[in-house]
């Protein structure tokens, strides 16, 4: 092979670097991040609404724009991060638990505990039950999606490159994630399964979906979003197990403390991720290098 022959390859390859791709690879180590930062975020969320009494209404407000600005610092990135990645798919956890319970829960004695009548400053949350809740839910996550394919925009995660495929990606991501917390306390709270039993039975429906994945007929892409979605009520009952008292089938670990642990776990995995990618993307230059 010529010099001029080398040289046109490696402008050829050049160029296909100018479109970076902005979201991860769908692996395990994908997986175990994203059940772990569910997770965080239902115990975070938790945390800010009801241990430090912020109410739903505040919290929601405060968690959205955090996620707007995590979102945007995403956007602008010009290749993925993980530390961006993740934070956003965290902030959409906490956020997606105080939208979930604002509009699920209101101010009866079911929800607040301890004789207390409020939670935090304005409205105590919409009441509509997590049935409502969820049918509201499905539907605008239905629309995204019907949006998403008339645009033409790829479904395929390590495909979406574009602006606004990532917009309409993370939409997604926001509403199965609070679609996800609405699911998990349902089968905590009113299934009688409890949390741990909650947490079994969604376990269950991932492996019949990894399950899935070796049925030729049934689409990856879809197997995907439904596990994404699945995901979510993991993590909220996860969280449930490990904050609430052992009277209601949890183990009282508290918010706070488990939200550190996890947050450490995750950020502990974020680094890993880091490296891994710097590794890969030195391998792809070194490749990239024109031979003398």
């Amino acid at each position: 092979m010529g010099q001029s022959e080398i040289l046109a390859e490696v402008d050829v390859a050049s160029a296909g670097r100018s479109v970076m791709k902005k979201l991860p690879e769908v692996t395990l180590a994908f997986w175990i991040m994203k059940i772990a930062a569910t997770t965080l975020g239902e115990t975070a969320g938790d945390l800010f609404s009801q241990t430090l009494k912020l109410g739903y209404f505040l919290t929601t407000i405060a968690l959205f724009l955090v996620f707007v600005v995590t979102l945007v610092v995403q956007l602008r990135s010009k290749r993925y991060n993980p530390f961006f990645y993740w934070t956003v798919i965290l902030s959409t956890s906490m956020a997606g638990t105080t939208v979930s319970d604002f509009m699920n829960r209101d101010a009866s004695e079911k929800y607040l505990t301890g004789g207390a009548t409020s939670l935090g400053w304005g409205p105590q949350g919409l009441g509509l039950g997590y049935p409502a809740g969820a049918a509201i839910l499905i539907s605008l996550l239905i629309v995204i999606f019907l949006a998403w394919k008339f645009t033409g925009q790829s479904f395929v995660i390590r495909d979406i490159v574009t602006f606004r495929g990532e917009a309409l990606f993370w939409s997604a991501i926001l509403v199965s994630n609070t679609l996800g917390t609405s699911m998990g306390d349902f089968l905590s709270d009113s299934s009688g399964l409890g949390y741990a039993g909650g947490a079994l039975l969604v376990t269950g429906l991932l492996a019949v979906l990894v399950a899935l994945m070796r049925v030729p007929a049934v689409p990856n892409v879809a197997l995907f979003w439904i596990a994404f979605v699945l995901t979510r009520p993991l993590g909220a009952t996860a969280g449930d197990f490990l904050t609430k008292p052992v009277a209601k089938g949890g183990l009282d670990l508290g918010t706070a403390g488990s939200s550190a642990v996890l947050l450490a776990v995750l950020f502990g995995l974020m680094a890993y991720a880091h490296l891994q990618e710097r590794r890969d993307a030195a391998a792809r230059d070194e490749q990239l290098t024109p031979l003398s």
